[in-house]
């Protein structure tokens, strides 16, 4: 990522992809010259309805759904807080999920399900974890820290199962599993009928599409209760003018990103190993956090224990290289990551963590370069404090 006095090295996708050329192109004639409401009656303003019906369509094919099955919203947050409000009873999520889901399902009767050492959930911990008055479960396809992903098609047959005995028994409480694929689009196989779920969001700002642009997959026959209401748009769902410029992004982003998706993980991976190697062989005592097998191509998340992270983040930002030392709200909060405090790394580890993602402009050369620029922000801190890796 270049800017006009010099060239800057980006290892925070997870937080913010760039909007890609293609998308922005896409996007400006409904900025500027079809601006028009779709609701209204006019010849223009329906033609606009037409292609922001079409682009509905588009996202929906990327994740084998239909178009009437979509719900926009304003980014994964809104819509991650549109499926959990949506019900009441006991609700049931993990440790380790983002802090909108967490903090929307810890507004009523609730229970955080623990995770392993590599942030991993046991789907035999979810059964466990329902009541006769669960109606919600919430788990996120992979971690926006660490990048581990989730057994999703296990806890799906979780939740049918305990679905299918409610109905033997009369019991008519509903039971959904809801899912936030945001970090895992463009990487993972998003296609709701194979992960089994019954609500899904995705963010168009992780996949190089605008932000503040999210859709809440709601399937067939589950009702969700509005939480927005107005005019009746999105399906009654969610009312509001239609943005239509950024869902038009949306549809060109998701489309981009399916169509990569295959080479773009075998790339990723490549480049997250050698780094990973390089950092490794230079400092034993690292700790690498995230599932060795189940992880997102792109993720790299670790630990030097004993040197403080922050720091490290203003030193390397000194060498052009843009790091994050967790999840862009968690580092805003400056709070202690409540995912590295469930998978169990101790203060001094946690405190000196950083992630680590890539993302397109990645190459093999600023791969080089911020391997090398690591290596000696964290040997500068350790001399500054005596410490050994």
């Amino acid at each position: 990522m270049s800017t006009m006095a010099q060239t800057v090295y980006y290892f925070d996708y997870a937080a913010a992809t760039p909007v890609d050329p293609r998308v922005a192109a896409a996007m400006k004639p409904y900025l500027v010259e079809k601006f028009y409401n779709p609701s209204s009656p006019y010849a223009p303003a329906i033609e606009v309805r037409r292609e922001y019906a079409n682009a509905k369509h588009m996202i929906a094919q990327t994740i084998g759904a239909r178009a009437d099955e979509l719900v926009m919203t304003a980014g994964a947050t809104e819509s991650i807080n549109l499926a959990i409000n949506g019900f009441g009873g006991h609700k049931i999520t993990t440790e380790v999920e983002h802090a909108s889901v967490k903090r929307a399902i810890s507004r009523g009767m609730h229970t955080f399900v623990e995770v392993d050492a590599r942030g991993r959930v046991d789907p035999r911990m979810i059964a466990e974890a329902i009541q006769h008055d669960t109606q919600l479960v919430s788990v996120a396809l992979a971690n926006h820290e660490i990048g581990t992903i989730q057994p999703v098609r296990d806890i799906a047959r979780v939740v049918s199962d305990v679905r299918f005995a409610r109905q033997r028994t009369g019991n008519h409480t509903p039971l959904v599993f809801h899912c936030d694929a945001s970090q895992g689009f463009g990487l993972l196989d998003i296609h709701v009928g194979r992960l089994g779920v019954d609500l899904l969001t995705l963010n168009a700002a992780k996949i190089y599409g605008p932000k503040q642009v999210g859709v809440l997959w709601v399937r067939p026959g589950v009702q969700v209760q509005a939480q927005v209401v107005g005019g009746g748009q999105e399906l009654g769902i969610r009312s509001g003018t239609e943005n239509v410029a950024g869902v038009i992004g949306f549809a060109e982003a998701a489309q981009i990103a399916t169509n990569k998706r295959t080479t773009e993980v075998v790339r990723l991976s490549r480049l997250r190993d050698l780094l990973e190697v390089s950092l490794r062989d230079n400092f034993p005592g690292a700790v690498f956090s995230g599932h060795s097998k189940h992880r997102l191509a792109n993720f790299c998340h670790v630990s030097f224990p004993g040197v403080d992270a922050e720091r490290l983040v203003f030193l390397l930002e000194a060498k052009q290289v843009l790091v994050a030392t967790g999840s862009a709200c968690a580092a805003n909060s400056g709070t202690r990551s409540e995912v590295l405090t469930a998978i169990g790394l101790d203060a001094q580890t946690a405190d000196g963590s950083i992630r680590l993602t890539l993302g397109r402009e990645t190459t093999h050369d600023s791969i080089e370069i911020a391997s090398r620029a690591i290596i000696e922000a964290v040997r500068q801190e350790l001399a500054r404090t005596g410490g050994v890796l």
